[in-house]
């Protein structure tokens, strides 16, 4: 029996509204935690700590919790030190994974089967956090920025579907640029690379991200403070409350700690806005890019 068109287009329309309502009920629960922090550091403490329901708006609009954020000369610094480190690292882990995939696409390439198998091993098991830091000093990178690029210059998951994107290009292509006396380094640069631009936008994305989040591996091999990326500065700030160099160590215990909980919105947001302005830029290479991993593997 064949449901009327009236019917179905009744039932879609429901669906559509349905769908959408939910979707804009799972937006607001996302986008509200975000707007919350802006608005609280732009909010003046007192009324901050007054406040014990929704903010929506700024009470008493103020930028002191920014003012006193740049009293800490770790702040600028941090910055440099994660610009340098996102940069830097986003270049030699595309570099790297590019040549790894470009490698595992070759059709000569002898054991091709095992040494893809024992990279797909390291996404699942690793030697382990001592090695590691081992390898790290034993390599004179300790209390280098390059401590934080190197060892985790080449996700697996990343490399992966870097390989299946290069796959996907004809070899028809490649082949008549060998017949014009193209190299594999020609090959790579020429034509791989050009016709895979919106697979190296989403990765690089994905390597910026994480360099710009990671604090963990600067909490281990970083000694000096004015090395210290953005992340770990802010896990300073947030866990351990370390603002007395910006609130300028006031008498007032609560007036103090009224502050500090402003400063440390504003630190929140000083330090997650550069990165989500880059994905706008990006969002229209996003979905491409990552649907080309789950063509095939």
């Amino acid at each position: 029996m064949k449901l009327s068109k009236s019917k179905v287009r009744t039932g879609d329309r429901v669906f559509g509204l349905v769908n959408g309502f939910i979707m804009i009920l799972f937006a607001l629960v996302m986008v509200y935690p975000i707007w919350y922090v802006i608005v609280a550091s732009f909010t003046d403490y007192n009324e901050l700590m007054q406040n014990s329901g929704v903010l929506l708006w700024p009470k008493s609009p103020t930028i002191d919790a920014y003012k006193m954020a740049f009293r800490n000369p770790l702040i600028l610094t941090s910055y440099g030190n994660t610009l340098f480190i996102v940069i830097v690292g986003t270049a030699v882990s595309l570099a790297l994974s590019s040549l790894g995939a470009y490698f595992l696409t070759r059709q000569d390439v002898k054991l091709k089967k095992i040494i893809n198998i024992l990279i797909i091993i390291t996404m699942y098991f690793s030697g382990g956090m001592i090695p590691i830091y081992f390898t790290v000093i034993g390599l004179g990178l300790e209390n280098s920025l390059f401590a934080l690029i190197l060892p985790v210059a080449i996700s697996t998951f990343n490399l992966i579907i870097m390989r299946t994107a290069f796959e996907g290009i004809p070899r028809s292509i490649e082949e008549s640029a060998e017949i014009d006396g193209a190299g594999h380094w020609g090959i790579l640069i020429r034509i791989i690379l050009p016709l895979s631009g919106t697979t190296l936008a989403v990765i690089g994305l994905y390597y910026g991200v994480s360099y710009w989040n990671s604090w963990f591996n600067a909490m281990l091999y970083i000694k000096e403070r004015e090395k210290y990326p953005l992340q770990l500065v802010l896990r300073e700030i947030l866990l351990q409350n370390a603002t007395n160099e910006m609130t300028g160590g006031g008498a007032d215990i609560s007036e103090t700690s009224q502050i500090s909980e402003a400063i440390k919105y504003a630190v929140i947001v000083i330090a997650t806005l550069p990165i989500l302005c880059v994905y706008p830029f990006l969002q229209k290479y996003f979905v491409k890019g990552v649907m080309i991993g789950a063509v095939k593997g």
